[in-house]
């Protein structure tokens, strides 16, 4: 099994390029469910769950491949799907897979779609998507650990989903395309992938309004079209890749430039780094962090969009592990999102956990150690402070990232860190 083996101490210099966003690609991917003509979308990141993805959609008899002459394109072409399932096999390791449901009840009047796995980080109920479907005419039962739906059409509801959900925003908005009638959704997520996917349906001649706010209206229509040649569909930046180097810089010191990254999109991050004393400037897709002063504690609490996102606060810690002063770390989202923070007292953080509430004291250095990733965010968390530790830091687990990190490492060895991949 690869590692990542760090040697701390090295500012941060030069420039990076922001990829794709995971959290727009996946749900943009399985959109292209909804129609029977190809659809091709291009800055699709190079990760893991991208490829899992395409694995599903072909296993349902879709074409779904890279471009031989541009791996940054997908091309998906749904006009002959052989299969409406989404085994568990293939779902266990992705929680995302569950937005197949959606279009392919919505096209097909039927699913069966295995409940979906992913990172343990605590309880992500599907409850609120199966509720939202029922509201549209779906009959569905839960059996041997499969979603099973059933409707002839879907019809226009109004749905007030118990919490904000991204996936099930996304889900019950592919699904609403082609519903008969208008569907509201009260209580929408409104991430910036949101408002994506909604451009991309629109493109495909969707009628969607609201999209960005908590209330989306859309106006079901009898069939969706492909989007090739001029049409082509290009996926937003990672904003959490963008937070997770901006982290990085700030942590580690230096001077870094963030390309295609979108400011607006990480205002509560940039307002807490300010805060911890980074210099943040930006401008049309791009990002500049200046910082070499040991940073300041900032508290924060995560909340959804446009609040801290529950995906950085792990990267964030590593930020008050360092800093001048005590400072509080409040997870609302997720119960089970401080399991880094073990790891991290490996390498002499000060940290004390209070149910949803992180007390860390900073101190002036951490030291290197052996550490083990558990999650996604939380192997990038381990891999910042490794940039810092004073001597090695080898970080087991890896295979986490690859689910949401392009390229991290070197990305990372371009900015002039030093850092391996090791067997």
């Amino acid at each position: 099994m690869d590692k990542l083996l760090i040697r701390g101490g090295r500012h941060l210099e030069g420039e990076v390029t922001i990829s794709g966003a995971k959290n727009a690609a996946l749900p943009e991917i399985c959109a292209a469910l909804l129609t029977p003509e190809p659809v091709t979308l291009s800055n699709v990141p190079h990760l893991q769950d991208v490829a899992t993805i395409l694995k599903l959609l072909r296993h349902m008899g879709v074409s779904a491949m890279r471009d031989a002459h541009d791996p940054g394109r997908v091309n998906v072409d749904a006009g002959q799907v052989q299969s409406l399932e989404a085994p568990y096999e293939l779902v266990k390791t992705m929680r995302a897979s569950i937005l197949v449901l959606g279009p392919l009840l919505a096209r097909f009047g039927q699913a069966r779609v295995s409940l979906p796995g992913g990172c343990a980080i605590g309880s992500r109920p599907v409850d609120q998507h199966i509720k939202g479907l029922q509201a549209l005419g779906a009959q569905i039962v839960v059996e041997h650990g499969y979603i099973v739906a059933t409707a002839k059409r879907l019809r226009g509801a109004r749905i007030t989903t118990d919490m904000v959900t991204v996936t099930g925003t996304e889900n019950l908005l592919m699904a609403a395309t082609l519903a008969q009638g208008e569907t509201v959704l009260e209580n929408a997520a409104q991430e910036p992938e949101i408002p994506d996917l909604a451009q991309m349906l629109i493109a495909m001649g969707a009628r969607i309004e609201g999209h960005g706010t908590r209330r989306i209206v859309i106006q079901g229509v009898d069939a969706l079209h492909g989007l090739a040649g001029a049409n082509v569909h290009r996926i937003i930046a990672d904003r959490i890749e963008a937070g997770t180097f901006l982290c990085a810089a700030a942590a580690a010191g230096g001077n870094v430039l963030l390309r295609d990254a979108h400011a607006n999109h990480l205002d509560a991050l940039i307002e807490k780094l300010r805060e911890a004393g980074a210099e943040i400037e930006s401008g049309n897709e791009w990002v500049r962090i200046r910082s070499l002063a040991r940073p300041q504690a900032v508290s924060f609490r995560t909340s959804e969009y446009p609040g801290f996102p529950t995906d950085m606060q792990a990267q964030f810690m590593i930020l008050n592990c360092l800093a001048r002063g005590t400072s509080t770390v409040t997870e609302t989202i997720f119960e089970n999102r401080f399991m880094h923070v073990n790891e991290l007292l490996r390498l002499g953080a000060r940290i004390q956990i209070d149910g949803r509430t992180a007390t860390v004291q900073g101190v002036p250095r951490l030291s290197g150690a052996a550490v083990m990733a558990t999650d996604l965010r939380a192997s990038a968390s381990l891999v910042i402070a490794g940039l810092v530790a004073a001597g090695e830091t080898l970080v087991d687990r890896i295979y986490h990232l690859a689910r949401g990190y392009d390229q991290m490492e070197n990305k990372l060895r371009g900015l002039g860190a030093d850092i391996q991949r090791v067997r």
